[in-house]
């Protein structure tokens, strides 16, 4: 898949240290309905995509704590 231009947005847990550092771009999630994802250390590598619904089925775990240990 080839993601386009777009606007790429640092998510808010990602380190501004420059740690763990994950990148979305919301433009692209509302008018494809696909969430790429990158990591924002390298913007060149791999984008993943995901389908909308998945991702918020995924982030409605992790904030509900689905996966801790």
């Amino acid at each position: 898949m080839i993601i386009g231009p777009t606007q790429w947005v640092k998510s808010s847990y990602s380190s501004p240290e420059g740690g763990n550092c994950l990148e979305w771009a919301p433009t692209s999630a509302s008018t494809t309905g696909i969430v790429p994802v990158r990591d924002s250390k390298t913007p060149q590598g791999p984008v993943l995509a995901f389908p909308a619904a998945s991702f918020a089925t995924f982030i409605a775990a992790v904030k509900g704590a689905e996966f801790s240990n």
